[in-house]
């Protein structure tokens, strides 16, 4: 019998929209190079893609944050071990060094080279199943936990996304958004989960 997998990761287009969200404060940032310097320039030298860039952006973080505030369900495990890994959620900071450097969003070659790399990212983020890693859920308070957690007799090591901290000998519900990562669903004490 298949076990019930909510996952996103088996759905592209949505693990695309968390990867892109992950990616929206660059975009936003490329919308504000693209003012005109001079004085009144109070709109963008490309209206049409700078629209398009804050929607695309606005949008996958309005997905993301409501895809991972409605995990409600899972699996009722034990806590044994748990440390902080938020930083890791960083990682996706480095093609921010982008916005550094003078990019016209006009120039069909400069969004066609960030496009296949940003694909590229994309590729490796679904791939491993890291679309979940995401700094706009850290901007959003959410965390990254390297837990080792207990389910009966079986022991697992597995990356957790949580709002609020997890305490070793507390019982959450988790559930799996990957092989090596899941989201707590919700927090049930000890004396809740009576076996």
């Amino acid at each position: 019998m298949h076990q019930k997998n909510a996952s996103l990761r088996l759905r592209p287009w949505a693990a695309l929209l968390m990867f892109v969200s992950a990616y929206a404060p660059l975009l936003i940032i490329l919308v504000i190079k693209d003012f005109d310097s001079k004085p009144l320039g109070l709109l963008p030298r490309h209206p049409i893609l700078s629209l398009l860039f804050l929607s695309i952006s606005v949008a996958s973080c309005i997905y993301a944050l409501k895809a991972v505030s409605q995990i409600d369900d899972g699996l009722s495990v034990e806590v044994s071990k748990a440390a902080n890994k938020s930083g890791e959620m960083f990682g996706y900071t480095i093609p921010y060094m982008l916005s550094f450097m003078k990019i016209d969003i006009g120039d069909w070659q400069t969004l066609l080279s960030l496009a296949i790399f940003l694909g590229m990212m994309f590729v490796v983020a679904y791939r491993t199943q890291t679309v979940f890693v995401n700094p706009v859920l850290a901007l959003a308070g959410y965390m990254l936990i390297d837990c080792t957690f207990k389910r009966g007799s079986v022991e697992t090591q597995a990356m957790v996304i949580t709002k609020e901290p997890i305490k070793i000998g507390e019982t959450y519900v988790l559930e799996r958004l990957s092989y090596y990562l899941y989201a707590v669903a919700q927090k049930n004490f000890k004396s809740d989960v009576e076996e």
